[in-house]
């Protein structure tokens, strides 16, 4: 089953650049900073994939597919975009700005910063995995531009299916660790909360340092092109599909997730939307 998921898994040669419409995607400046910070984030999943195999050592299931579909899947996705960025913007130094970036990103990726349960660990995950969905759904909507609405159709299902995979070994954990419903609650609540974290803060910043150097040191400028990024999203999310992915892992009786949808859905917004 693995070799055929792995068969069936587009590559980037799938993507046909000739198709990109020069003249209208270059002057787009805020597609720009979208697609390139999402390059370097995806980039640095190596970071992340060592850790939660050293989390999760011992279950081969968990570590076999972390190492050989995870991790190969979302470098992927960063090969993909960085291939994006440096065909519309070829003048833009991606390799220099990704070093500055992942000196930094690295210090925020490490073991100590991981869930206290394995558990609690691939509750957070199913929280990344919806977001990174959420992400790529939206940037597929904002754009006309069709080898990018491709591309980011592809991440999106990516995500998707990584949801699934984590949301699968969640609830055989859940059950071995018989978590309350109330810590897994906690654990959406934070990793939701830490969903626009340092790591795209940390990606425009390295992005506008090497893009525009003399711009670096203006707080105000590299915010504003931050809340623009954050505006595209926002307006193309879809609030009910994320909303559904988030709460899955309560698994709430139908007639209790009626009666908390609402606020769950007001703490999304102002998560989401803020």
């Amino acid at each position: 089953m693995a070799s055929q998921e792995a068969e069936r898994h587009w590559k980037i040669e799938d993507l046909d650049f000739s198709r990109i419409a020069l003249d209208k995607v270059r002057p787009d400046e805020n597609l720009f900073n979208l697609v390139a910070c999402a390059s370097f984030i995806e980039s640095g999943s190596d970071l992340y994939t060592h850790n939660l195999v050293d989390f999760f050592k011992g279950d081969d299931e968990v570590t076999e597919w972390l190492s050989n579909h995870w991790e190969q899947e979302e470098l992927q996705h960063g090969k993909a975009l960085r291939a994006y960025v440096e065909y519309v913007w070829p003048e833009f130094d991606w390799e220099t700005a990704y070093k500055g970036f992942l000196e930094e990103y690295a210090t925020y990726c490490k073991v100590e910063l991981l869930a206290p349960t394995r558990a609690l660990e691939m509750t957070a995950r199913c929280v990344v995995e919806t977001g990174t969905a959420t992400y790529y759904r939206a940037m597929a909507r904002s754009t006309d531009e069709p080898v990018l609405h491709d591309l980011a159709t592809r991440i999106a299902t990516d995500e998707v299916n990584h949801y699934k995979h984590f949301y699968r070994y969640y609830r055989r954990y859940r059950t071995q660790e018989k978590l309350s419903r109330l810590r897994v609650f906690r654990t959406i609540g934070q990793r939701t909360l830490e969903l626009k974290s340092e790591d795209a803060d940390c990606a425009i910043r390295h992005v506008v340092q090497t893009r525009s150097p003399e711009r670096a040191s203006d707080t105000a400028y590299v915010q504003a092109l931050s809340a623009r990024m954050n505006s595209t999203i926002r307006t193309n999310l879809s609030a009910a599909t994320t909303l559904k992915m988030l709460m899955r892992p309560l698994e709430l009786p139908a007639r209790l997730q009626a009666v908390i949808q609402y606020p769950i859905r007001q703490f999304m917004q102002h998560v989401f939307l803020r």
